[in-house]
């Protein structure tokens, strides 16, 4: 939708005049008072791009005269909307409302929370915000399948998190890891990626292996570096706190007090996996990260990670969250590349069949 705009009326459209729609049409008035112009021109944007945004993403009518708001469309999506439309009214009184930030926005107020899985007792049923604490700051998900997936990390031993790229997998997993070191429940970070080239055949690599094996790794890195600071992550890889290493070194291993996250799971093959997943020891806690649709493996090879999700359905301890392209929290084109390749993709790629 989102054919709204602003017009010199003083009397807020009543919903007789929304568009004609096979659905119930509720209408919500919001209103913004005490706002001064320069904070409804924050709020609104240029052009009231970030009206129009959430028109968008949320499948609703936004409406403005002034400092009042109305909102026309299927009950929950307006319900939805108008939670986002006063976080962001909240937002505009001490920051600049950028288009990231509304995406934001709309990205972690904008959609119902998921049922948590049968027998978790968590932030999901609880109504408790999952906040990993790190030096940066607390780092929380946006979203509801991003709290889902941080509050499953906290309650199981091994936990998926599988989907497009842009949700956020590998950050939280990272923003956990830390959280748990920092918290001396585990002694020890171990980041693990297979060393696959994504198509490409990149020939001889000078330098010794860590200089070799890095380039696959520089998420991770990066990651932490944020979290961190880059002169304490360099501290904990010569302490050995941090071991950031190529999968193929995992094997022989027990890895015991120790945040493990396997990265690119997806370029696994099945004894990779099985091998790595069997490195888990005492007082340890693994999280697996990929997207089942950017496998980089010789096609007649089978991805681990697709295996796994077949193979570890229900066993107890194991925990899996699924994103979408509605998870992704990069720019908004990133949502719908990722939609248009999920059109056009083999069902038999769908993570859940």
């Amino acid at each position: 939708m989102g054919s709204g705009r602003s017009s010199s009326s003083d009397n807020v459209p009543t919903p007789t005049t929304a568009p004609t729609t096979t659905a119930m049409i509720e209408a919500r008035d919001v209103s913004l008072d005490g706002a001064d112009n320069q904070r409804l021109a924050n709020f609104a944007g240029p052009m009231e791009q970030n009206l129009r945004h959430v028109e968008e993403r949320l499948g609703v009518e936004v409406r403005r005269r002034g400092h009042r708001l109305q909102v026309l469309g299927p009950a929950e999506p307006v319900v939805n909307a108008e939670t986002v439309l006063r976080r962001m009214f909240e937002l505009s009184a001490t920051e600049t409302l950028s288009p990231a930030l509304v995406h934001l926005c709309v990205q972690e107020y904008g959609f119902p929370q998921p049922t948590a899985p049968a027998g978790d007792v968590g932030a999901a049923e609880s109504g408790r915000e999952v906040v990993v604490q790190t030096q940066r700051g607390g780092i929380r998900g946006r979203g509801p399948n991003q709290r889902l997936y941080l509050d499953q990390i906290r309650l199981n031993d091994l936990t998926f998190g599988i989907g497009p790229a842009g949700t956020g997998k590998t950050y939280l997993a990272v923003a956990s890891a830390v959280e748990a070191l920092q918290s001396g429940s585990v002694r020890r970070i171990v980041l693990v990626r297979p060393a696959v080239e994504a198509g490409e055949r990149l020939g001889f690599l000078p330098g010794d292996m860590a200089q070799k094996v890095d380039p696959y790794l520089r998420p991770m890195y990066d990651a932490l570096y944020e979290m961190m600071g880059f002169d304490r992550v360099a501290r904990n890889i010569e302490r050995q706190v941090i071991e950031v290493a190529p999968l193929a070194f995992m094997r022989g291993r027990s890895l015991n007090d120790s945040f493990i996250i396997l990265d690119e799971a997806q370029n696994t093959s099945v004894e990779q996996m099985k091998m790595f997943l069997t490195r888990l020891g005492f007082g340890s806690k693994a999280v697996v990260t990929g997207d089942i649709t950017q496998v980089d493996l010789p096609r007649q090879q089978r991805s681990g990670l697709r295996h796994a999700i077949e193979v570890l359905r229900g066993v107890d301890g194991v925990a899996f969250t699924f994103f979408n392209a509605r998870d992704v929290v990069r720019h908004p084109l990133v949502q719908r590349i990722v939609q248009a390749y999920e059109r056009s993709t083999d069902p038999d790629d769908s993570p859940e069949r």
